[in-house]
């Protein structure tokens, strides 16, 4: 008798080999990458068109302008999708040369008559730098220089004037009498009007250190004094002279720089000094309300985990506290690694503003009226609104993207001011980065997953399609001819009972009857998330599984995303949670039937560099081989306003300042690392990487080193040293992760 079961089984099994065969069939067909080079390089072949580019909505949010082509702007009509040519620059000239005008950015005018173009930039630190202005008039086609050299511009909200910040000090031109009028004039050598230091662009994240009024009648700005911040001194050794940059840089424990916030009335050039004492703190915020010349600051504690806000007369200077947050750990005041400034919302024509908090244990709105009182809470729930794009006051509608749908995905709410008829506007799953007009009537909407690269959609905020912008079937297309093998998300829950999740990049024609090699590429750090629902377009590790590597990202314990205790567990004690999870990701990876476990690599860069050497250290034998890009080995070298947030004070955390340090842990090397650091790294400096290959050579431990003197953070300086740095990495694993060189 004939075992029916059996047969089906057997028919299953066949059924599956079969398929198993013909999509290896498929990718082998495929074309791989030529040469590393290639690989490394192809990222702008997956990532694909972005949309449209430097996108600026106009006449109140009916239109949006952008560049097209390279020296077009358009503008673009939601309500009939009409395209207008509104900036030709193709035979435009730089004013009184034959040189073709050329730019980075623009911005418009309210009343649409004027575009502000920024060029000739040149970069200081991450975020600014100094260019020069240029304003072009719709109507004559004229172009006029009216501020040179300058690190910020913008045009006032009436459209009337420019302000800018030249020198450490501030200005205004006038567009009706073509006149320039200095509103400040009290610069020195590091201290500043309307410019911040390293430090505070850094760790605060802003470039722009003032701000117009919404009439235009002020000029609100920070006054920065670096005058008593200890100078570090840079050098890429070029040369036969002893030749230093040198830049004002608090360490922990160090003197950070001094700020106080003034306030300039344009018409009378008078000045006012908000009576907000700093104390041993900082004021990280500021903003303009809807009620005429009063501004909102922000004050922030040294240890950051105390946030007072007042209300301040910008002609007297009279402040009050309205409210306070204080926390057991730290207060966020922006989040860096999303790329959202604000986490407090002032909007026009109501009296009460939006404060997004973490209180509940996740991170939510909370809406207040201009005394302090609490109104109602606008969100609740076991997960974390990420971004509050606009707040209508007409209409009494928030509209926010969030995490409710999963920590790996942001996607696009709209909720009444009261809390009640919340909804979900955006329905593909992915991570979407939403565009809003001014008027709440329409939105740019721009997403991926896993399965699909970016597309970029124009919607109503009823969220129906208006029109697509971008669909990138280039990329398509490329991925219908060549290898590439896409990202799977998985997770896992750890010893102690955490689930934690991960991403999987499996090797191209991969076969789980075969073991691999795996790199685990991490970041690590408070707040970042590494693992999101979004197409995957790193090159290199593409490379690595068209040559048989498994890559992993963690979204690890001290990730944001996933609510304030998983986030912030990692306070005063970094490295610990960490470097846990990436050990027991690895041990999960270990028990898959297609993973050799003998053979497990973990890289990463900055704090990923971190995490790399003192996971490799403090869990010895997990990892085999160890890549470290610029690294923190101590934590009492680095800045103090990053560090002191998520490691406290100095001396009474100095305990835990030691525990979190790479170097005391050298003597547990057992494996192979390779560490790559730059001299002129501003940002994590080089005495790290020294200090680790320090200790490592007196545990008597060997360890592999590449400088790259003139670079910065990124360590390679160029296109020829970036492939370079991959090929090292590259060659490292072959050579001690797959023990066979690779030509």
């Amino acid at each position: 008798m004939i075992n029916q079961k059996l047969v089906g089984r057997l028919f299953i099994v066949a059924f599956l080999i079969t398929q198993l065969a013909a999509k290896k069939t498929v990718a082998q067909s495929k074309q791989p990458y030529a040469n590393l080079q290639q690989a490394v390089f192809s990222g702008g072949q997956l990532a694909g068109s972005q949309g449209p580019r430097s996108v600026n909505w106009i006449e109140g949010g009916t239109k949006f302008s952008f560049i097209d082509g390279q020296n077009t702007i358009k503008t673009l009509s939601p309500k009939d999708q009409k395209e207008e040519i509104v900036f030709d620059g193709s035979q435009l000239k730089f004013p009184g040369t034959d040189k073709p005008f050329a730019y980075g950015s623009f911005q418009w005018s309210k009343d649409s008559k004027n575009i502000l173009f920024q060029s000739n930039f040149r970069p200081v630190y991450r975020r600014s730098g100094v260019s020069d202005y240029y304003v072009y008039a719709v109507a004559d086609k004229s172009l006029k220089l009216v501020a040179k050299d300058a690190q910020t511009a913008e045009l006032s909200p009436d459209g009337q004037k420019i302000g800018y910040e030249r020198g450490g000090n501030l200005f205004v031109f006038d567009f009706a009498s073509q006149n320039e009028t200095q509103l400040t004039d009290d610069a020195k050598p590091a201290l500043y009007n309307g410019r911040f230091g390293w430090a505070y662009e850094e760790e605060f994240g802003l470039a722009q250190a003032w701000d117009w009024s919404p009439d235009s009648k002020f000029i609100a700005f920070w006054q920065s004094d670096e005058r008593q911040v200890p100078i570090y001194k840079l050098t890429d050794y070029k040369g036969f002279d002893e030749k230093f940059d040198s830049l004002p840089y608090p360490r922990v424990g160090d003197q950070n720089p001094t700020v106080r916030i003034g306030a300039i009335e344009i018409a009378n050039k008078s000045k006012q000094w908000m009576k907000v004492e700093l104390g041993d703190g900082y004021i990280p915020r500021i903003y303009w309300t809807s009620q005429e010349g009063q501004l909102a600051l922000m004050q922030l504690n040294r240890k950051q985990n105390h946030l007072r806000l007042f209300m301040a007369n910008a002609r007297t200077g009279d402040a009050k506290q309205i409210m306070e947050e204080k926390s057991a750990t730290w207060v966020d005041v922006f989040d860096f690694f999303a790329g959202i400034n604000h986490l407090i919302y002032f909007p026009a024509g109501v009296q009460e503003f939006y404060w997004v908090s973490d209180r509940d244990g996740f991170a939510h709105l909370y809406r207040y009226d201009y005394t302090g009182k609490l109104l109602n809470a606008v969100t609740s729930g076991k997960w974390e609104v990420s971004y509050v794009h606009h707040i209508d006051p007409k209409t009494k509608k928030v509209y926010f993207t969030s995490t409710e749908a999963s920590p790996l995905e942001r996607q696009l709410f709209v909720i009444d001011v009261d809390g009640k008829n919340k909804r979900r506007l955006t329905t593909v799953a992915g991570k979407h980065a939403v565009n809003f007009s001014p008027n709440g009537q329409y939105f740019i909407d721009k997403y991926s997953n896993v399965l699909t690269p970016t597309q970029v959609e124009l919607r109503d905020t009823k969220g129906q399609l208006i029109k697509a912008l971008e669909t990138n079937k280039k990329v398509s297309d490329y991925l219908a001819s060549h290898a590439y093998s896409p990202k799977e998300l998985t997770s896992f829950t750890t010893s102690d009972g955490q689930q934690i999740d991960i991403s999987i990049i499996k090797p191209i024609n991969f076969n789980p009857a075969q073991k691999y090699p795996v790199v685990m590429d991490i970041y690590g750090g408070p707040g970042a998330q590494s693992v999101y629902n979004e197409f995957a377009t790193t090159g290199w590790h593409q490379w690595l599984a068209q040559t048989g590597y498994i890559v992993v990202s963690v979204n690890n314990r001290g990730s944001g995303g996933y609510g304030r205790d998983f986030e912030k567990i990692v306070y005063e004690k970094l490295g610990k949670y960490e470097s846990l999870d990436f050990a027991e990701a690895a041990a999960y990876l270990a028990k898959q039937p297609w993973v050799d476990a003998n053979r497990m690599a973990i890289r990463g860069h900055s704090y990923g560099g971190y995490m790399s050497s003192y996971t490799m250290l403090t869990h010895p034998g997990v990892f085999k081989v160890s890549i470290v890009g610029a690294p923190v080995t101590d934590w009492r070298l680095y800045d103090s306003i990053y560090t002191e947030r998520y490691m406290g004070l100095l001396p009474e955390n100095e305990e835990n300042y030691k525990a979190s340090a790479v170097s005391p842990f050298a003597k547990n090397l057992a494996g192979k690392m390779f560490i790559a650091h730059a001299t002129m790294d501003e940002n994590v400096h080089v005495r790290n990487t020294f200090q680790l290959m320090n200790a490592l050579e007196d545990a008597g431990k060997d360890a592999d080193l590449r400088i790259y003197p003139p670079g910065a953070h990124g360590v390679a300086y160029s296109a020829g040293t970036q492939l370079l740095l991959y090929q090292q990495y590259t060659n490292y694993l072959e050579t001690y992760l797959k023990s066979s060189p690779l030509n």
